[in-house]
Formats: C-alpha cells, structure tokens, sequence
C-alpha cells in the first residue's frame, strides 16, 4: 500500500510576487501486510514574478529524498536525494496560449545522471514549452 501527500501554500506577497511553498510526503509499505514503511518527501519553494500581463519569471528551489527507490529508483547507495534549482521565462502568446523557456539544475548524492557522456551526480537542461488551454 502506498500514501502520498501534497501540501502547498500560496502566498501573494504583492500584486506581482506571488510565493508557494510546498511540501510532499509519502509512504509504502515494505511488503503487503508489514507494519514497516519507506518514506519520501519533497519540500519546495517558489518565487513568481508577474512584470506585466504578458510576462513572468519564476525560481524555483526544490529537494527531494527518496532513498528506498519508491518512486524513483537509483539502484545506488543512497537512492534518490537530488537538490534541483530551476529558473523560469513565460510569455503569454494570447489569452490562451503560453510559451516557457527554462533552464534547470540537478544535483544528487550518487552519479545518477550521465553529463558529457560520464556518470554524474548533476545535471543540466534547457527546455522549452508551448501550452495552449482550452
């Protein structure tokens, strides 16, 4: 059996910064029918900054501890337990359509990532999205 958890806040701080803070928690069981449980948990924070209708920026800052391999399995001694740092560009194409730009950052206990073709314990990407509502 498993649980998983999801708590968040947001906070308005201003009319243009808006702050969330998050949590995650989950547990399962070692085997069906044990008392004994794994756990994990993610605590994050994020900065938003609205600088006008069309754009935005955001920080994020987030760990995340999953030493059992719940979720996310490393096959390593330490399992998963990765800082990850990201750093945000929106703009609103129309009122329902948005592109992003981000660069992101990954940093683990253990060489679980591949970074010019060695193991590494971080990891860089730049992405980009395009997300259109409905």
């Amino acid at each position: 059996m498993r649980y998983y958890h999801n708590f968040y806040a947001i906070l308005n701080a201003t009319d243009k910064l808006r702050i969330t803070l998050g949590f995650d928690y989950g547990i399962e069981q070692k085997s069906k029918g044990s008392s004994k449980y794994n756990s994990l948990y993610s605590p994050v924070m994020i900065f938003h900054y609205q600088f006008c209708n069309k754009v935005a920026a955001a920080i994020r800052g987030e760990y995340y501890s999953d030493k059992n391999g719940i979720l996310i399995a490393t096959g390593t001694p330490n399992g998963f337990q990765t800082f990850g740092y990201s750093l945000n560009f929106d703009y609103k194409i129309s009122d329902n359509v948005m592109w992003r730009l981000e660069g992101r950052g990954l940093s683990s206990k253990d060489k679980i990532f591949t970074l010019d073709n060695q193991v590494s314990n971080q990891n860089y990407f730049v992405t980009t999205s395009l997300a259109i509502a409905f």
